[in-house]
């Protein structure tokens, strides 16, 4: 899905490391929601309306926290680096729809699909919002 996107770019000269974290969240929200879009078109009667619907359920502060707090535990070392350097940047502002503290989290989720994106493990960034989905009992 992503592979295609990551050919034309090198994403091997870029250091994570190196990116500041909101950076790494704004990159890793059009990540994840690229991903949960992909995996709405799996319903081939829904219609257009009804996966935007969804996709604006699976997309916000309040979800993404709850999958994050299932995702967390399952971080290696440099990854759990990235979601709290994410959950802890300082933000300008918040949704008007979410709290702070799913607001931070979301961010620190973010900043993981971010770093995912750009170390080009995309496999594991499906495989864990999938997982999670599951866990959660959300359905697609």
């Amino acid at each position: 899905m992503l592979k295609s996107i990551e050919k034309h770019f090198d994403l091997t000269g870029k250091d994570p490391d190196q990116i500041g974290p909101l950076k790494l969240a704004y990159l890793g929200d059009a990540v994840y929601e690229l991903i949960i879009r992909t995996i709405l078109m799996d319903d081939r009667d829904r219609s257009v309306k009804k996966m935007n619907k969804k996709a604006q359920d699976l997309v916000n502060a309040t979800t993404q926290a709850r999958i994050a707090e299932v995702i967390v535990p399952h971080l290696s070392k440099s990854e759990n680096a990235v979601y709290h350097r994410g959950r802890n940047a300082k933000t300008t502002s918040v949704s008007k729809h979410s709290d702070i503290h799913d607001y931070r989290l979301a961010t620190g989720l973010e900043a993981v699909f971010g770093y995912w994106y750009l170390t080009g493990r995309t496999e594991r960034a499906v495989d864990m919002i999938k997982n999670a989905l599951i866990q959660l009992e959300i359905e697609t």
